[in-house]
């Protein structure tokens, strides 16, 4: 499984010893908000890691632990996936940090490099982003990513923003 490396961040492959980071992080009500709207119970958290462990066997890639290396932490997770979970769909992009990681640019060097594994390693020719309509952070850092905005459609049972970027573009943005 692909380890990733930025100059803050190491990002690992989600497994069991990642639980408690994990927990700590999707506990946090502020951290699901636009995501499932609730903060994770350490059941679910559980499940994830499970349902995570499966598709990094079956497609090479799925969600990375970030660990910023001064501190040993986790500190966010973010994914390379199939946009619904759904084989048939492009690729996605996705993160989410701690609240306490917020607005440090942590989210913007794990997007870099898991867009780069995305194009480079398993030559995608697009990338989709999705995110709740009011969750500004999240599509700063799309714009910042190089993607642009698609418009609003329904993915996770919710109504999304959609952002996507091709190869041609992630090529020139490098």
């Amino acid at each position: 499984m692909t380890i990733l490396t930025t100059a803050r961040l190491r990002l690992e492959a989600i497994s069991d010893h990642h639980f408690d980071g994990l927990f700590k992080m999707n506990s946090q009500p502020e951290v699901m908000q636009y995501i499932t709207g609730k903060p994770e119970t350490p059941a679910e958290t559980r499940a994830m890691i499970e349902r995570v462990k499966a598709r990094w066997i079956e497609y090479g890639f799925s969600w990375w632990s970030f660990i910023e290396t001064d501190s040993d932490e986790i500190i966010g997770a973010g994914c390379i996936q199939h946009l619904g979970r759904d084989p048939a769909n492009p690729l996605e992009i996705g993160w989410r940090l701690r609240k306490d990681k917020w607005g440090m640019g942590y989210a913007s060097e794990a997007a870099q490099a898991m867009a780069a594994f995305a194009f480079d390693k398993l030559e995608a020719d697009s990338l989709y982003a999705v995110c709740h309509q009011d969750n500004h952070g999240s599509a700063h850092v799309m714009k910042k990513l190089g993607m642009q905005y698609r418009g609003t459609e329904r993915w996770y049972e919710m109504d999304t923003a959609v952002w996507s970027m091709d190869k041609a573009a992630w090529i020139t943005k490098e």
